[in-house]
């Protein structure tokens, strides 16, 4: 295929982007407005996912001893959080084993994107101003939506606080302050208007200042423990997001604008054989710039999505040998930018079926200032159709993606060749009794992810032939739910999903000549096989009301790359085989008491499962004690925090240990 052609289909692409935002404004006019006010919606119904699906929204997600959404992640059944150690560290998302670059992420409907190395760090975003995070196996169970929703092998969903306002009302504004151990301060606000019957506007700031300063115990060589100080893991950040909410007939837009700001030390490795020898005094500084919108609009029975996004991404990372022995001298500068167009249609053909189809462009470059940088531009098409059947108790969705990329570097030749890869999904839910809510389910899917910017073309190290890593997904399951009118137990849901997953074409770096360069290949294969359990109850006896949330997760994950190594079919590394979290929270007359409890087992931090490779297990408790209060006829919720309640001592990731027990103190005034 040539460069013409690729042409062709860009242009192809944006016409049909075009033609359906013309469509849109044209109607849009055309048509009246009806608004209904003085109706507030305090509870929202949630229909049953499909596909295995996990979630925290509202007051549960608020609950928790959470700082970011890495600390919310934690809670889910199959999940694992790699976390570089305190509040400045490095934290990326795993789901089933798969690998965190298989991870798509999305914020309020459109995936956030990395292009120089695939991995979104979920320490930058808060909690304060998220309504609601979700965990899909898979993909969501909509066929609306952008194909760049289908082409991740599990994808993390954060959605954003929409404006809501109680009757009669038209202004909201809620400050708050946290301040905590480690030196941290953390105010945020947010403000929200009714423009007009038709149009809200929300703003939120945040500010975040924490020393990173920590002890923590460890054993030296000699056998007996002692304490050290974590150092360079402060962080001063800064958020900023304003979003514009209309309401059309059968339909609705948002817009939305975000920055971000940081400034962090990256603590590093701590080594037990010579502790303090190490500085550590890496610095890095982000600067991520988001503007999207999204249009949707139901015409009869057709109804159009339509979704734009424009992203700048800037690093500065300094490693500097004067401050840290171990290091050599960098001092780099990477500047990404990102634009991003989709449209997609859904047609219902009767009450039973609906189709759709969605067209996505996506434009990357990545620029630095590397001696023989490839500067690389990437070109992506993606074009999905699906299709979902509902009959009785019978439910069926199935989805087809095209993905072609185009690269371009600096250098002649010097870009990987073009992909055009046709991936399939299907998924089937089946509920055998109309008089119990069971649900039999079960899905299949096959996705690849894109060797990143720096597994091509970084400087010594990249591989321009490198092929995608291909993931292949089964899984059954069942849920249950069973809801009571009278008695102590007032509701419980119970999921359980067995899955079977493979990874093919793994990207891992080898040495070359010599230890100072390496390069990509594609080498590894790993399967995956596990089990997740979700348990959901709801008590209440008299004013006291109590909710309960447990999950449980068994995998076996295995690299079988190569039958002639001694270590072949290890347990992957970090992975564990049993993990678990527990959430119970009690109500007594506007008191909430939170307790939250994770547990992660034996591990190993290499392929080689072997004495001087193991990672002991760990767990940790949580503790929230809040209530609200009327200060001057409006409300103030004043909320308590301990983390880690009983010390322990524990690494994520081996060498980066992580806080022992923490205080923190929220207080929250709404006008």
């Amino acid at each position: 295929m040539n460069l013409h052609y690729s042409r062709l289909r860009l242009i192809i692409h944006l016409c049909l982007v075009l033609l359906a935002f013309s469509q849109v404004s044209a109607s849009t006019h055309a048509d009246s407005v009806h608004v209904l006010e003085g109706v507030v919606v305090r509870e929202r119904l949630i229909p049953k996912d499909v596909i295995p699906a996990q979630a925290l929204s509202g007051r549960d997600l608020q609950r928790l001893s959470a700082v970011s959404i890495a600390d919310a992640l934690r809670y889910f059944a199959g999940v694992q959080i790699k976390d570089y150690g305190g509040i400045g560290g490095l934290k990326t998302v795993n789901v089933r084993s798969m690998g965190s670059q298989h991870v798509g992420v999305f914020y309020d409907g459109l995936q956030l994107g990395n292009a120089q190395n695939g991995q979104i760090d979920l320490g930058r975003f808060s909690l304060d101003n998220m309504e609601s995070v979700s965990i899909y196996n898979g993909q969501r169970s909509t066929i609306l939506q952008p194909a760049k929703s289908f082409s991740s092998a599990a994808a993390l969903y954060m959605t954003t606080r929409r404006p809501s306002f109680a009757p009669q009302r038209k202004t909201n504004l809620k400050a708050a302050l946290k301040v905590g151990s480690f030196t941290t301060i953390n105010p945020s606000l947010l403000y929200e208007q009714r423009l007009s019957p038709q149009l809200d506007l929300s703003v939120s700031g945040e500010y975040l200042y924490t020393s990173g300063r920590y002890p923590f115990s460890y054993r030296k060589k000699d056998g007996y423990d002692t304490t050290a100080v974590r150092h360079n893991g402060d962080v001063h950040s800064l958020r900023f997001e304003s979003g514009l909410f209309g309401r059309l007939d059968e339909g609705e837009w948002r817009a939305k604008a975000y920055l971000y700001r940081s400034e962090r030390g990256y603590p590093g490795a701590f080594v037990r054989e010579e502790p303090g020898k190490f500085k550590h005094e890496d610095r890095q500084w982000d600067t991520d710039v988001l503007a999207q919108g999204s249009l949707r609009k139901t015409f009869g029975r057709y109804t159009l999505l339509a979704n734009a996004k424009y992203a700048y991404d800037y690093l500065h990372y300094l490693s500097d040998p004067r401050l840290d022995v171990t290091t050599m001298y960098v001092n780099n500068h990477y500047h990404q930018h990102e634009g991003y167009l989709s449209t997609a249609h859904q047609l219902a053909l009767g009450s039973d079926w609906r189709v759709a189809f969605a067209s996505d462009v996506q434009y990357n470059t990545l620029t630095a200032d590397l001696r023989d940088f490839a500067y690389p531009t990437r070109l992506t098409l993606l074009t999905s159709a699906a299709a979902d059947y509902t009959h009785g108790g019978f439910k069926a969705q199935t989805s087809l993606l095209h993905t072609y990329v185009h690269d371009w570097t600096k250098a002649k030749d010097g870009q990987a060749p073009e992909k055009s890869v046709w991936t399939p999904t299907f998924i089937a839910s089946y509920k055998p009794l109309a008089e119990h809510d069971l649900s039999l389910r079960g899905f299949y899917k096959r996705i690849f992810r894109m060797p990143t910017f720096n597994d091509l073309y970084y400087t010594f190290i990249g591989n321009k032939y490198l092929h995608p890593e291909y993931t292949t997904q089964y899984d059954l399951g069942a849920v249950y739910a069973k809801a009571f009118t009278r008695g102590v137990l007032r509701r419980f849901e119970v999921q359980a999903d067995g899955y079977l997953n493979y990874v093919d074409d793994k990207i891992i770096a080898v040495p070359t000549s010599n230890q100072f360069q390496w390069t990509m290949i594609n080498l590894g294969h790993v399967r995956i096989r596990g089990i997740d359990l979700t348990l959901e109850t709801q008590w209440a006896l008299s004013s006291l009301t109590a909710s309960a949330r447990l999950t449980y997760t068994y995998q076996k994950a295995q690299d079988l790359t190569d039958p002639s190594d001694s270590y072949y079919g290890g347990q992957i590394p970090y992975i564990p085989w049993h993990s678990g979290s527990a959430i119970v929270t009690l109500g007594w007359r506007g008191w909430e008491l939170n307790y939250s409890f994770i547990y992660t087992g034996e591990r190993y931090d290499s392929s080689a499962n072997i004495r001087e490779n193991y990672v002991r297990p760990w767990y940790t408790s949580d503790l929230t004690l809040s209530r609200p209060f009327t200060f001057r006829r409006h409300q103030l919720r004043l909320t308590a925090e301990v983390s880690n309640l009983l010390n322990q001592q524990y690494e994520v990731v081996r060498s980066y240990p992580m806080p022992g027990t923490n205080f923190k103190l929220k207080a929250e005034y709404t006008l």
